[in-house]
């Protein structure tokens, strides 16, 4: 199954394959949940629409700069 965009090019737009996933998955809920999709898309899946908006840049990445538990 050919996925696109493609996972090289959407890690070009996250610093790592963890943030990718953990920013689809929450952009995803939010779909499931009623949020309006910031661009015209297709398909039905809302994890592909996740990363479409990722790829197109309509989804701002933030991290948080807490440091881990010591």
């Amino acid at each position: 199954m050919m996925v696109k965009p493609s996972l090289d090019d959407l890690l070009k737009k996250v610093d790592s394959p963890y943030t990718l996933a953990i920013a689809a998955a929450r952009r995803a809920r939010m779909l499931n949940e009623g949020a309006e999709p910031l661009l015209e898309y297709e398909g039905k899946k809302p994890v592909s629409h996740a990363l479409e908006e990722i790829y197109a840049g309509k989804i701002t990445i933030k991290r948080s700069n807490r440091e881990g538990i010591k």
